[in-house]
């Protein structure tokens, strides 16, 4: 048979549904190659079925019984449950049979009848003297079905929109017969096509994890590829040295009432000893919630400054971007040093003189030395004079092109880039092997005492009270929830809809509104009020989880909690504590959640350390939503788990990093397959920009 190529797309081919190709190519599947590696997220043994469970189990079971009864119920008033029994056929009477439940998935009883035998998958749980299987996976069985369905190891891919794992599992496997899998692009030339057939249809568990492990090499090795080019680039590109002797970082640390961490001191060094050097700084600077990142950062622009160049900071958002420039104005217009404000549609400058109706070539106030903005600057029609350092502040919210756009502004710019998110190590070293990495762990010293409570919602008349005695005492707070508006499909509060109840329950005392769809001047305004004392509370959604910092705020309520991530729920409450008095964080659950979503939220009690945070959300939600590697420009994760197979990402970043050592410019022979690769993602990137 002459096998095809892995870019022939599914439409070129006469057995795969033709109703069914837009759903495929919503799942990323276009081509045979694409279906070859969309790899099994399980694999069942269905030559043997787990017993039918007669307690409830702390762990998923796959049963094999054929469907006793099925019927539609009412509850809640018009939402319906779709439940059925199954039972064990070789069992006999004694057996004890399983109840399976779908809620609001009516159409869940036009796929299953009464006599089918089904292959079904999920945790049971004890319902009064029913073990119930609540939204279990589920396959229908053919009686005299074996093939590729049953009496084997099973794959189970990622499935949905139509398409059915029992369908991708009939078309991957006849994907793995035409494609000629010798084509498929492997840069460590170790991923044969009997690895591929390993994967998906193994004869062995053992099979699947050697499988596993060499196409996680390629998959990670590609990703390395990425970021160790970027690395050799990086290092190729000359500098400008700014030696000074810091003058005016001394003038700014005798206008502190503060001292600096030593962990602020140690980072300045660094960052120095790199703004020193002949070739250019790229840095990453971690650094927890509160721990003074932006007085480092404003250390490191000084240093520009005062070496006869300007420095530019880009945040994510307007409120992050004004509150630096307000912050930046307080400490360095007693410098005399010229700052400026850029946002979409608004310029500010702290340079003397009125301006109003002078054309702007016919102004002759000199440029600003220090610039922050949002994206605007990206686009900003003046030009930088001599951008000498580039910040990029909660630099995962920009996306690789977005970074370069504003780097390629300046000449030959230092780069610092900051995160306020601390990352755990092996996403640090994936993500962010081409910069060097600073670290701040302390505190600086008058910070309050945060004290966590995870709580149901049952609970908030307490929380009300509790909340009106603190303003009652002059503190200030936040009430966030997960929504703007309400919504039909989601069981969550809104910040609109739950303002109008706290206007009443706070009063007389004054409540804000913020949220994302408020225009620019309308935030602006809020958080004005907010910050001078005239608002007691603010309801708002997370536009405030960046780049506010109130001091008196020593509250903040959190409620459907449950839907938030560990480190953005970490991120929320570090806008309290900026203060000298104590604060509280309340974060409110739906009773009716998971335990597990529970003790998600009880991390966030036991510790204010958030690389213990960032390690916890990692072993929690799994890499591919810390991630989002669109952002990054690297190829996407397919089958690979940072924290399972981290020795085997430190192994292929060492190769990589070895590669492009000895070969920087990829010209020896034995490199064109890497170099070609390399190309074809820079130009998917460029693709994907726009």
């Amino acid at each position: 048979m002459t096998r095809l190529t892995p870019d022939t797309a599914l439409a070129d081919l006469d057995w795969v549904p033709r109703n069914r190709l837009t759903a495929l190519a919503r799942l990323g599947l276009v081509t045979l190659g694409d279906a070859v590696r969309h790899y099994p997220r399980r694999h069942e043994d269905r030559r043997r079925f787990d017993r039918f469970p007669e307690e409830e189990m702390d762990r998923p079971v796959c049963l094999f019984g054929v469907v006793k009864t099925t019927a539609v119920k009412r509850i809640g008033g018009w939402k319906r449950m779709v439940e059925m029994v199954i039972e064990d056929e070789s069992a006999g009477v004694l057996g004890q049979p399983v109840t399976c439940r779908w809620f609001n998935l009516p159409y869940i009883q036009k796929m299953i009848a009464t006599g089918d035998h089904l292959v079904v998958f999920g945790r049971p749980k004890k319902r009064g003297h029913q073990i119930v299987i609540d939204h279990p996976e589920f396959e229908v069985i053919e009686e005299d079905e074996i093939s590729i369905h049953m009496n084997r190891i099973v794959p189970v891919h990622p499935a949905g929109d139509g398409v059915t794992a029992r369908l991708l599992r009939s078309l991957i496997d006849q994907a793995l017969r035409q494609t000629d899998l010798a084509l498929l692009p492997g840069l460590l030339g170790r991923a044969g096509a009997g690895v591929f057939r390993a994967m998906h249809f193994p004869a062995s568990f053992e099979e699947i994890a050697q499988a596993r492990r060499e196409l996680v090499r390629e998959e990670f090795f590609s990703i390395q590829v990425v970021i160790q080019s970027r690395r050799a680039e990086w290092r190729q590109l000359s500098g400008s040295a700014k030696n000074v002797p810091g003058v005016l970082l001394d003038r700014l640390w005798e206008s502190l009432p503060f001292a600096l961490t030593t962990s602020q001191r140690g980072v300045i060094a660094e960052i120095r000893a790199d703004l020193g050097a002949s070739r250019r700084m790229n840095r990453l600077l971690q650094g927890d919630v509160g721990s003074g990142k932006t007085l480092v950062a404003l250390a490191a622009m000084l240093l520009t400054v005062e070496a006869g160049w300007q420095s530019a900071l880009m945040a994510p958002t307007q409120i992050l971007a004004e509150q630096h420039y307000l912050n930046f104005r307080r400490l360095l217009d007693p410098l005399g040093i010229r700052v400026a404000l850029r946002l979409a549609g608004r310029s500010e400058n702290s340079v003397p003189g009125d301006f109003s109706g002078v054309p702007p070539e016919k102004r002759e106030a000199p440029p600003p030395q220090i610039i922050v903005g949002t994206h605007a600057l990206l686009y900003d029609s003046s030009e930088f004079t001599r951008l000498g350092l580039v910040v990029i502040d909660e630099q995962h919210k920009f996306g690789v092109l977005q970074r370069a756009r504003l780097i390629e502004r300046g000449d030959a710019p230092d780069v610092l880039v900051m995160t306020a998110t601390p990352i755990p190590r092996t996403i640090t070293q994936t993500l962010y092997g081409d910069l060097e990495t600073s670290f701040l762990r302390e505190k600086p010293a008058g910070r309050g005492l945060i004290q966590t409570a995870v709580r149901p919602t049952e609970k908030l008349p307490d929380v009300v009270d509790f909340l009106r005695k603190q303003i009652e005492k002059g503190r200030q707070a936040y009430i966030v929830y997960p929504l703007v508006e309400e919504s039909d499909k989601l069981s969550a509060k809104s910040a609109m809809a739950e303002f109008e109840k706290w206007k009443p329950l706070l009063a007389p005392h004054s409540v804000g509104l913020i949220h994302g769809r408020l225009a620019p001047d309308e935030k602006e305004q809020v958080m004005a009020r907010f910050r001078a004392g005239e608002l007691a509370a603010l309801v708002a959604t997370t536009v405030i989880e960046v780049g506010v910092d109130v001091p008196n705020a020593n509250i903040m309520v959190v409620e459907n909690a449950e839907r938030f991530g560990l480190a953005q729920l970490h991120q929320l409450r570090g806008r309290i504590g900026r203060g000298a008095h104590k604060s509280f964080c309340i974060l409110l659950h739906d009773p009716k959640v998971e335990e597990s979503a529970v003790e998600k939220l009880q991390v966030l009690e036991a510790t204010s350390d958030g690389f213990e945070i960032a390690e916890a959300d990692l072993r929690l939600r799994g890499p591919g939503d810390l991630i989002g590697t669109a952002q990054t420009g690297l190829p996407p994760f397919r089958l690979g788990d940072l924290t399972r197979d981290s020795e085997v990402m430190l192994e292929v970043t060492s190769l990589a990093a070895r590669l492009f050592d000895e070969d920087p410019a990829l010209e020896k022979p034995e490199n064109a397959a890497v170099k070609v690769f390399l190309a074809d993602s820079r130009a998917k990137l460029a693709a994907s920009a726009g």
